[in-house]
């Protein structure tokens, strides 16, 4: 009868203390930032901050959140880069699933043909369901082509065959759904705390997701070749931001998990994706000030705002900032503008290509005492006027009838040296 007892009781101190093991179970979570070595990824080179490489970027927003997240106790945090090198996918893969990591959360940066592509994207695994965001994919896959470690792993993968999506699609339906929750717990974030357009959750067929088998999410963080997204992504305060957010939805995450007590998770039914913002007609442009006082580049009176466009016209200089054919992003540059000390700047739209009916636009080179014949302005360029007004001289160059064209002008005489120089509107 003891005995029995004795059974008993140990089996039950054996089952509670299996509970508290299991129960002590750190989340494991590891943190891939993109690209990195020798890919830089997305790039692009500001006068005012330099070169923007997307494998700085990721570092950077994946140590903040790994450092916010190794506060937590109940998390392990694995990295699969902490320097600036360059695993491969398969390493990258390959450590997750040794690791039998609870998330898998890699951290990029966009890019577009055009520079007004603005905004967040997270993208899960799963098969093609929207084409317009294919070269995304494209992007990413083409990393593959690096080593060839990676040529061995996933050469025989092929996205457009039936057979290979049938097998990717079972792989990986039980992550799904949590992916999908992450993915939206994230964009959530990047809209409602740091007040930034989200694109949106997709599914798409990224190798870097391909092999986890665990739930895993790729996060956008922005697009480099936005002018001002780009300053957001490089700056401090930026990446703190983008860590932040995806800190809190991992909090999230996790107390979704635990509510379930460690069975399936069921997430709410995914919310359809999000539209693409529609263009607009009309390409808008941010009044700042209207003055008689001609400014150069990096005059203080432009409260350090970069991308100005200067044009004259009726002998009035008026400063517009940024452009942008999206209505989130036009509120945004007035926010911008506004925050900077502008506080009565607004928007003006500015119909593409369109052609003066009367006048025309010259670029005004330079204004000021007169030049002497030795003058670098009037040695490299050909075909210079000169006009006297108030005693002051105005040197203008070319005869161009859309602001397009006259933009295009402004930037090859830019390339020849010749700075600060001004669209002026002639109306004749």
């Amino acid at each position: 009868m003891h005995k029995v007892n004795f059974k008993i009781i140990l089996s039950f101190l054996l089952i509670l203390l299996a509970n508290f093991i299991f129960s002590q179970k750190k989340f494991t979570i590891v943190l891939d930032a993109g690209h990195g070595g020798s890919d830089h990824g997305a790039n692009r080179t500001y006068s005012d901050i330099g070169r923007v490489a997307e494998k700085d970027v990721t570092l950077a927003i994946t140590l903040k959140l790994g450092a916010m997240l190794e506060k937590n106790k109940d998390f392990k945090v694995i990295y699969t880069r902490k320097i600036d090198e360059y695993p491969s996918l398969s390493d990258r893969t390959n450590l997750a699933n040794r690791s039998k990591a609870d998330l898998f959360v890699s951290i990029h940066c966009n890019s577009a043909v055009r520079n007004t592509a603005y905004g967040t994207e997270t993208y899960v695994q799963g098969p093609d369901q929207n084409d317009t965001n294919l070269e995304v994919a494209k992007r990413e896959n083409d990393v593959i082509f690096l080593d060839e470690k990676d040529k061995q792993t996933f050469g025989s993968y092929d996205p457009s065959s039936p057979e290979s999506l049938i097998a990717l699609k079972l792989q990986q339906s039980k992550y799904l759904e949590s992916s999908l929750l992450m993915g939206g717990l994230v964009e959530d974030n990047f809209v409602n705390k740091d007040k930034r357009f989200s694109r949106g959750v997709f599914q798409k067929n990224l190798h870097v997701l391909r092999m986890n088998a665990m739930p895993s999410v790729l996060i956008e963080t922005g697009f480099i070749n936005h002018p001002e997204e780009s300053h957001y992504l490089a700056s401090d305060r930026g990446q703190t931001e983008i860590a932040e957010s995806i800190y809190n939805a991992v909090i999230d995450y996790k107390k979704a998990v635990d509510r379930k007590s460690g069975g399936p998770i069921v997430t709410k039914k995914p919310e359809p994706d999000k539209l693409a913002e529609v263009a607009l007609k009309n390409d808008f442009r941010i009044l700042l000030l209207s003055t008689p006082t001609r400014y150069n580049t990096g005059d203080p009176a432009l409260k350090g705002l970069n991308y100005i466009l200067p044009i004259k016209e009726n002998g009035q200089y008026k400063y517009y900032y940024g452009v942008t054919n999206l209505a989130s992003v036009r509120d945004i540059n007035i926010k911008t503008a506004k925050d900077a000390g502008f506080r009565n700047a607004y928007a003006v739209g500015f119909m593409p290509n369109q052609k003066l009916n009367t006048g025309y636009y010259t670029i005004e080179l330079y204004a000021g005492d007169k030049l002497n014949g030795n003058s670098f302005i009037l040695q490299t360029l050909k075909d210079v006027e000169r006009n006297k007004e108030n005693g002051v001289f105005y040197y203008t160059y070319g005869k161009i009838y859309t602001l397009e064209d006259a933009v295009k002008l402004q930037k090859d005489i830019d390339a020849k040296g010749i700075k600060n120089t001004v669209i002026q509107k002639v109306f004749k």
